[in-house]
């Protein structure tokens, strides 16, 4: 018997405790999951790629259940989520839904996916309603005005925001 590997990818700048739950929700229907960070240079991110990958495993590091954590790798890549999933033998993707403006976007990717690859399925996962209102794009901005984002994020990610901004 095959494990069932999926790939959860994101640029994950920084990772929130949204990202975590769909991590945790989506090793319930995998096998092995592979978050994938998106060198992704363009969306000019707070912290480098190595400091996403490093701050990703802290946080997968303090999962309870050490069965889990032995079920999940973080990888950095800068090509194509296919070819990533493929290099990574994966089945599944696995993507979050925050809000119906999520769908869309996922929905066409889905599809593009789809035809490069029929081979690999796109699963959606949607945000437990405490976290559909979270974005790292909103923990960058309230963090380099100085607001409290320990609400969103761990208390280590926290720190690692208020250290880029102070």
């Amino acid at each position: 018997m095959s494990l069932r590997v999926g790939v959860y990818p994101g640029t994950f700048d920084p990772i929130t405790n949204g990202h975590t739950d769909i991590i945790l929700r989506a090793t319930k229907i995998v096998d092995r999951l592979v978050i994938g960070v998106a060198k992704n240079i363009g969306k000019g991110p707070l912290f480098t790629s190595d400091e996403r990958v490093a701050i990703v495993k802290e946080e997968i590091a303090h999962i309870d259940g050490k069965d889990v954590q032995k079920r999940i790798e973080v990888k950095a890549f800068d090509n194509l989520l296919m070819h990533f999933a493929v290099e990574q033998g994966a089945s599944v993707i696995v993507r979050g839904l925050r809000a119906v403006s999520d769908f869309e976007y996922e929905f066409q990717m889905a599809g593009m996916n789809g035809r490069l690859n029929a081979t690999v399925e796109t699963v959606f996962l949607m945000s437990a309603d405490r976290y559909q209102f979270i974005s790292s794009r909103f923990v960058k901005e309230i963090g380099q005005l100085g607001g409290d984002v320990t609400p969103f994020v761990s208390a280590r990610v926290a720190e690692r925001i208020r250290k880029k901004f102070t």
